[in-house]
């Protein structure tokens, strides 16, 4: 991946690798920064490891690294730090992050994607800003670096100079929005137009996530848990459920936030969310047999809920995740 066309005079872009990088974290970002030079833009991309070698990524392709740390100018224009899922040795990487933290003190913009968050994270300069990373990683991110302020459902997040994207593809999401930032959205659209993406991906991160409430300590909770997963369709108004484990529902709803962070509404809404995920993406049924299943009192109880949490209807998720097959 070394011998990336140099403007002469072109902002400079450097892209962080590291060995088990993710591959499209690197690649994806590097493909709009060059691409968006075939329509008037002027990026400089170079690719550097922290001791100056090519590096495997995690799929074993072998991408050469085609600049040194002292080739590289006094202010570089904007820095991508990608990740791989096993952040914990991303961190450790012997070093990734003095490199990362000398990079990011003399850079422009800062950005990453999906587990390079984790990265910048480790720097510090994450502490006090909002930033995301993949759906998946976002409860970690926010328990290992209390001072960051995670937003796991928006597919980017800019905080000043610092951008940080969610999983993998939404690097390229994040490019192409710098990409007009810089040169307008004439340029990001050919870019789009030329990698046949989105040119701002409908929804959030949500719509691809499965929700993982930890399970409670509190047999009660456990309980009241267990009783709605079981069967979503189960009217299941706050007073039935206390009622059922023999509390009252001021109680139950103290409880539930102690032991889950949401109240018993919102995790009836969660489990309900997701078996209607599961009900449109695996059958056929109409919509108004999946809400009925799925426990809402009405598909358009269902539809709302979709739009406000997913940002998305029922139907246009059945279209995105049902199957891969073109239809007629």
């Amino acid at each position: 991946m070394g011998g990336v066309a140099r403007p002469d005079g072109g902002d400079v872009v450097v892209i962080v690798a590291f060995d088990r990088v993710q591959l499209l974290d690197v690649a994806g970002p590097l493909e709009v920064f060059t691409t968006a030079n075939r329509s008037g833009a002027r990026y400089d991309v170079r690719v550097v490891s922290p001791d100056g070698h090519d590096v495997v990524t995690s799929c074993g392709l072998r991408i050469g690294v085609d600049t040194s740390l002292e080739e590289l100018p006094g202010s570089p224009h904007t820095l991508v730090v990608p990740g791989r899922r096993d952040w914990r040795s991303a961190t450790a990487e012997p070093g990734l992050v003095p490199l990362v933290a000398a990079l990011a003190a003399r850079t422009r913009r800062v950005t990453s994607v999906c587990a390079g968050a984790f990265v910048l994270a480790h720097t510090g300069i994450l502490d006090g800003r909002r930033a995301t990373t993949h759906w998946e990683l976002a409860p970690q991110l926010a328990a290992a670096y209390p001072g960051v302020r995670v937003e796991p459902d928006l597919v980017f997040v800019r905080d000043r100079h610092l951008v940080t994207s969610a999983g993998v593809t939404a690097g390229i999401d994040m490019a192409l929005a710098l990409v007009e930032e810089d040169h307008g959205a004439d340029v990001a659209r050919d870019v789009a137009r030329q990698l046949v993406v989105f040119m701002a991906r409908p929804g959030g991160q949500s719509q691809f996530s499965v929700r993982m409430t930890p399970p409670s300590r509190h047999p009660l909770v456990r309980r009241v848990m267990d009783e709605v997963t079981a069967d979503p369709s189960v009217p299941a108004g706050v007073a039935a459920l206390a009622a059922g484990v023999g509390i009252s529902t001021r109680h139950l709803t103290r409880l539930f936030r102690q032991e889950t962070g949401m109240t018993p509404g919102q995790y009836v809404d969660a489990v309900r969310l997701e078996a209607a995920k599961v009900l449109l993406s695996s059958g056929t049924a109409p919509v108004e047999e999946v809400a009925r299943h799925a426990g809402f009192g009405s598909s358009e109880t269902m539809r709302r809920l979709f739009q406000n949490t997913l940002g998305v209807s029922p139907t246009v998720y059945r279209a995105r995740f049902r199957t891969t097959a073109v239809s007629a």
